[in-house]
């Protein structure tokens, strides 16, 4: 939420958001002011009118920000590599609330690649949420979704929450935890 710390920000140009918990997309408009509370993994939390919303990674310049640059294979990347590339990509996936990534607060209990039909590569992830009630789910799943299509040659993906198994701490990894106080 909003601190004293908090950098404040003038959007330079109408903007596209999304409210944080509800998921509703919404444009903020040239001139609006807010806080940023958040910035991690690419994209910003900023703190507007008493709502936070979350600005993406590619809409960076609206708040003076430099917009995250676009990710490259090496030439005949492997299986192994792409691989390599979703874990990363995953890791900077945040909940808008908590400093920590989905990997090390142990939300992602699969991430693989299969191959869809008419070529390329799709990724299949099967993620939890920290309490089956929690309103991110769908903002978590759209961010994961998006980070995983700026992969090249990932064409497709299948993104499922589960609860089976419930989620709990002892899935944190030791960063995670130190970073919530969990410990």
């Amino acid at each position: 939420m909003y601190s004293r710390s908090s950098e404040p920000v003038r959007f330079e140009r109408d903007c596209n958001a999304v409210l944080v918990p509800q998921g509703d997309e919404v444009v903020l408009p040239v001139g609006t002011v807010g806080y940023i509370t958040q910035a991690l993994g690419g994209s910003w939390t900023v703190f507007v009118e008493g709502n936070l919303m979350r600005i993406a990674g590619e809409d960076g310049d609206a708040i003076g920000k430099q917009p995250a640059e676009p990710l490259a294979l090496p030439e005949g990347a492997t299986d192994a590599d792409v691989e390599q590339v979703v874990w990363e990509q995953l890791r900077t996936c945040f909940d808008p609330e908590i400093p920590v990534n989905i990997v090390d607060l142990g939300l992602v209990y699969l991430a693989e690649l299969y191959a869809p039909e008419g070529g390329g590569r799709g990724v299949r992830v099967r993620m939890t949420l920290t309490a089956p009630g929690c309103g991110m789910g769908d903002i978590l799943i759209d961010d994961v979704r998006s980070k995983l299509t700026k992969i090249p040659t990932v064409v497709d993906t299948d993104i499922e929450l589960v609860f089976d198994p419930p989620w709990n701490q002892s899935l944190m990894s030791d960063v995670a935890r130190l970073e919530t106080g969990m410990f």
